[in-house]
């Protein structure tokens, strides 16, 4: 019995290094890729008759088990490419079957990888050539993005950024700095307005339109003056809002803002200072003028007429030059006018247990039981890290470590059958004695 359990734990101890040297043969060819994680083999003893009855041991020999180990991070290297992608701390990136994409699938498989090279293809779509989709979540027209649900991938979306991509960004607020002469705003004055100022702003569309701002003096009153605000988007012209502002003129606060009157158009807000000025090219615009006793926006000073900053957003239509994610995982596309807008919003998958996900093709995991039920965050908050751009995450296969297990577990193999070899020397001796 004894013997024969010896022969057993021999042929265990050979699979169990055999076990081991596939795991290192995996880490070893997997030294160079990226994203890769190494393999792992440990050794249990299998032990039998512990109850050992007149002093005989039978030999239950050892069992080997593997993991991937995936929580462990490999080194970060930078690249030239904005859309070489990897994650620095924990989380993964959520991708998908490029395949079950291109064949129309409407349940498209959750995975997710720790790195990519992701490049758009004829489409558009963001995919590795390994065949993994990047998943984003979509950004509305002001680049916010919605309140969606963190443990399901309903509202997540391939990321689609075609090449030849147009985007214009609609103006919605303008900075008023000018200043007013003092001297025409008096009750002997003449009454004549100020030549028109013109403030261009965007529409909807990308349409370059423009504001005309008339101030005129008003007669036989002190340091009122009556602004116009004309929309050019219209033809004819059309009045966008009218006010009438009165300045202050005390030592302490002289040449500010004193009130603001409106006499057609939306309210001035005192609070923040702006007009809201509906127009026909691009819905509303919050123009800045400044707040009561304020020290910025519209000023009445003994100086001429000048406009000394006049500043508003927005952009026309551009031409897509470039596309780069940023540390929180917006991808943005920046345009040939210099305007930059948010695509998608990329979150980092999270699971208690990483160590617990199904190793899959191309460096990617699914969820198991073991692992835990996925949640999305945003980058950088909750246990995650954050996503970075021109850069990969190396294999981590320790090319040295493996082969000094490889020389262990070759020395072990060659014990292990040498035991083999003296349980049948021994048995061909019983044999022997027959004889």
């Amino acid at each position: 019995m004894s013997m024969s359990s010896a022969m057993s734990a021999g042929v265990s101890g050979l699979a169990a290094n055999s076990t081991r040297l596939a795991t290192i043969s995996d880490n070893i060819a997997n030294s160079g890729t990226y994203g890769y994680k190494r393999m792992e083999t440990e050794f249990n003893a299998f032990v039998l008759n512990q109850n050992q009855v007149g002093g005989l041991h039978s030999a239950g020999g050892v069992r080997a088990s593997t993991y991937r180990d995936i929580m462990d991070g490999g080194a970060l290297e930078t690249t030239s490419h904005p859309l070489d992608i990897a994650v620095s701390g924990r989380g993964m990136l959520p991708v998908t079957s490029s395949v079950d994409l291109d064949n129309g699938f409407e349940q498209l498989p959750f995975m997710m990888t720790r790195t990519g090279a992701f490049r758009t293809d004829e489409d558009g779509v963001l995919r590795t050539e390994s065949g993994l989709v990047l998943l984003g979540w979509p950004a509305m027209q002001d680049g916010t993005v919605p309140v969606v649900g963190r443990d399901t991938m309903a509202s997540l979306e391939p990321v689609r950024v075609p090449d030849h991509q147009t985007a214009g960004d609609p103006t919605t607020e303008i900075h008023l700095g000018v200043n007013l002469p003092a001297a025409q705003a008096n009750p002997t004055g003449t009454g004549d307005p100020l030549p028109t100022l013109s403030v261009e702003y965007f529409g909807n569309l990308g349409t370059s339109e423009a504001l005309n701002i008339d101030f005129t003096p008003v007669a036989g009153a002190a340091n009122t003056w009556t602004m116009s605000v004309h929309d050019t988007a219209t033809d004819p012209v059309t009045l966008a809002g009218s006010y009438e502002i009165t300045f202050d003129d005390t030592p302490t606060n002289g040449g500010s803002i004193a009130a603001v009157t409106t006499i057609t158009g939306a309210a001035y807000d005192p609070v923040e200072g702006v007009l809201p000025i509906a127009v026909a090219g691009g819905g509303s615009i919050d123009m800045f003028i400044g707040t009561p006793l304020g020290a910025s926006g519209l000023r009445q000073l003994s100086a001429s007429f000048s406009p000394t900053n006049i500043a508003k957003n927005g952009s026309p239509v551009g031409q897509l030059s470039s596309v780069e994610i940023d540390e929180d995982g917006f991808i943005k596309a920046t345009y040939d006018t210099g305007f930059v807008k948010t695509l998608y919003q990329i979150p980092l998958v999270d699971v208690p247990n990483p160590n617990g996900l199904i190793s899959l093709d191309a460096q990617a995991f699914k969820v198991s039981q073991d692992s835990g039920s996925f949640f999305l965050w945003d980058a950088g908050d909750g246990p995650t890290g954050t996503i970075l751009g021109f850069a990969r995450e190396a294999s981590t296969t320790d090319v040295a470590a493996e082969l000094t297990h490889l020389i262990q577990t070759q020395r072990a193999y060659s014990s292990n059958a040498k035991i083999i070899q003296t349980v049948d020397e021994m048995l061909q001796e019983t044999t022997n004695i027959k004889r």
